[in-house]
């Protein structure tokens, strides 16, 4: 490994700016390379078939292209139905967003009963409940498909948000009850979701831990990538490099972006996907 390792992250549009953030933070000696497939999103209306090519040529163009040493699929849908294929594809290690957010689940919960808030597809994938049940854990899922929407708006503190967030909670606990559950976490299974984090605290019931995937996949990829998390600001380095990429709408990545982010995105360049047969991929400087 370097001595400033180059991650690569990669996601179906630009919620996973929540896990570069996080991963900014804690490894900020690294390179960053991020890039959203926003021609082809939302992922969760394809094929599982077609999820995995898509994935696996992101995948690509990080590692060949980019040089990154290490990929973090910040897409929840890609980390569910096309994380071996994405490993097949490229010979660097590969981390998903879906097995930390079940181990920090684990590590908070103590009934051993636990919620998942996320998208359709991720919750059709049932990929949470998966990894929670393999760590013991009982989960039980609910899609909430209005919030994505909600945090594009930027509705991330309006009482509209709140509202719909009271709602979809009050159905999911009433739903645990009913099946005898006695839930203490809940993981936000989404990476829009971190940006409702504020909301989302004070509406659960008391005593219950929220999970922030993207906070979770950043420390797991610390630990499996073998690289020195800061924990102690003064000791941090400065910013680290961070490059951006997207398929499509550039303009929009890096307006609703800086959201995800927590800074601005800086220039975001164009990636054309449509040479991957021939593994060349072409990237534009949008003027």
């Amino acid at each position: 490994m370097t001595p400033t390792p180059t991650i690569g992250v990669f996601d179906s549009g630009f919620g996973g700016l929540t896990v570069l953030r996080a991963l900014m933070e804690r490894l900020p000696q690294a390179k960053f390379a991020f890039l959203g497939d926003t021609a082809r999103l939302p992922y969760g209306s394809k094929s599982r078939r077609t999820i995995a090519r898509y994935a696996a040529q992101g995948a690509q163009f990080l590692v060949r292209e980019q040089g990154a040493e290490f990929l973090v699929i910040a897409c929840n849908t890609a980390s569910a139905l096309a994380l071996d294929a994405i490993k097949d594809a490229v010979k660097v290690p590969v981390l998903g967003v879906i097995e930390p957010g079940a181990a920090a689940a684990r590590a908070g919960s103590q009934t051993g009963d636990v919620l998942v808030i996320a998208t359709d597809a991720t919750v059709q994938s049932h990929a949470y409940a998966a990894a929670c049940r393999a760590l013991g854990l009982r989960a039980l899922e609910k899609a909430c498909p209005l919030l994505v929407p909600l945090v594009e708006e930027g509705w991330t503190d309006h009482p509209v948000t709140a509202e719909v967030i009271r709602i979809y909670l009050d159905e999911l606990t009433a739903e645990a009850a009913a099946q005898g559950m006695n839930p203490d976490a809940l993981v936000l299974g989404c990476t829009h979701y971190p940006l409702l984090r504020p909301l989302i605290e004070r509406e659960v019931p008391a005593g219950m831990k929220v999970i922030d995937s993207a906070e979770a996949a950043a420390e797991a990829a610390a630990r499996e990538f073998g690289i020195t998390a800061f924990t102690d600001a003064s000791s941090k380095p400065e910013s680290p490099e961070c490059r951006c990429f997207a398929t499509d709408s550039v303009e929009k990545f890096e307006r609703l972006g800086s959201r995800f982010l927590g800074q601005p995105t800086g220039k975001v360049k164009l990636v054309d996907m449509s040479g991957w047969v021939d593994n060349v991929f072409f990237v534009t400087d949008i003027l």
